[in-house]
């Protein structure tokens, strides 16, 4: 084992961690809402502690966002920079399409027909859902898979993303300095992440467009922040290369104040307020500082060890499959009766779907994703279909 193939592999096994972490963390945050009750008077959490309520509301939806757009960034960034070169747009697109599309065409379809037992059933959710155009509709950007609204800022990213990223290299290209490159690419980031502020700014303030408005404030042009935020990680990370990288005390700082600054923005969010308003900005910009502060580091620190250890790794490795199975299956354990129906069996409602969902979540893994992943071996590294029998060399 070399001496640089350890801090990656560490590097590796801490996102495979974040990944399972957020994965478990959105299973609670989902029964958390549906145990919320609502009268008169208000909303009623289902555990009356504002520390306890800020910790189970905290939405790690950016924390995707920004991994996601990091790790699919690097190679671009790395070619816009230090004129690497880049795989080719196919190739990124149909990788991506083996990796989301099996598995949520196949949710899509068995919670939909589940709902829909006669036809032809809510037709326009269906269309809207495959298409990943649900995220634009009022009505119907929740139903079907509720969570997966997300899927559809996720596939934009993608299309964006192969749009943008070689439009940054051929920019990047004539510039001789090292530092223009990266000022072009940190200010295109910069931009990227500032139009959302202000479209969020104008609907709120300008317009007061309520919160409750899911497409001005769940659309690509609300929350493209994350993705923004994502790709200036790796912007930074690929300008910076070896040199700033944290130590371990300084890492832990930085890990530290970062997630105090996100539990503080869960604490003080309430509606209509300005923490609510540009919460998942300044979400963002907070999970970057604290992936920052645990992959730009060093060595191996304190705070990676939880990160890396057995069951998160466990988790992160299915945690496509329990972000897509986790609502429909606790939504059917409530319909079966298996979940209380007061707000203080809370805590057992959380148990037994954790237990329900991370079987189901391993299953889906082994039986839908895994398989799928073996798609990926019929291109070659240039996109092109692979030759599993070429002909003998003729003499």
């Amino acid at each position: 084992m070399s001496g640089e193939a350890a801090p990656a592999r560490g590097r590796s096994g801490a996102i495979d961690g974040f990944r399972g972490l957020a994965a478990l963390s959105t299973v609670a945050f989902h029964v958390w809402q549906q145990y919320f009750r609502y009268d008169a008077r208000g909303s009623h959490p289902p555990v009356d502690d504002p520390v306890l309520g800020a910790v189970f509301s905290l939405e790690v939806i950016d924390l995707f966002f920004v991994l996601s757009a990091y790790l699919l960034t690097l190679s671009y960034a790395r070619a816009a920079i230090d004129g690497r070169s880049t795989r080719p747009a196919r190739l990124f697109l149909f990788r991506r399409a083996i990796r989301i599309l099996p598995l949520y065409v196949l949710a899509v379809l068995v919670v939909w027909a589940s709902r829909n037992p006669t036809l032809p059933g809510n037709w326009r959710d269906l269309v809207e859902h495959l298409t990943f155009t649900h995220v634009f509709d009022q009505q119907r950007i929740f139903y079907t898979l509720g969570p997966t609204w997300s899927l559809s800022l996720e596939v934009l990213f993608y299309l964006a993303l192969v749009a943008l990223g070689p439009l940054a290299v051929r920019v990047c290209r004539p510039l001789r300095r090292r530092r223009s490159r990266v000022a072009v690419c940190a200010a295109g980031c910069a931009f990227l992440f500032a139009a959302p502020l202000a479209w969020i700014a104008v609907a709120h303030y300008g317009f007061g467009v309520p919160h409750t408005d899911w497409v001005v404030y769940f659309g690509p042009q609300a929350r493209f922040g994350g993705f923004a935020a994502g790709m200036g990680l790796a912007v930074a990370t690929v300008a910076l290369g070896d040199r700033g990288r944290l130590g371990p005390r300084t890492a832990l700082l930085v890990a530290v104040l970062a997630l105090a600054g996100l539990f503080a923005l869960s604490l003080d969010s309430g509606p209509e307020n300005f923490t609510f308003t540009f919460y998942h900005p300044i979400a963002a910009a907070l999970w970057t500082v604290l992936l920052l502060g645990t992959l730009h580091v060093r060595r191996r620190t304190v705070w990676q060890t939880p990160l890396t250890s057995r069951w998160p790794a466990a988790v992160g490795l299915v945690s496509y499959s329990l972000f897509i199975w986790h609502e429909p299956v606790m939504l059917q354990l409530h319909r079966a009766g298996l979940l209380p129906t007061d707000q203080a069996g809370f805590p057992l409602a959380l148990l037994v779907t954790f237990l329900v969902t991370l079987p189901v979540a391993a299953a889906s893994y082994w039986l839908v994703e895994y398989p799928a992943s073996l798609l990926g071996r019929l291109k070659d590294h240039r996109g092109r279909p692979r030759e599993f029998y070429p002909e003998p060399a003729t003499r």
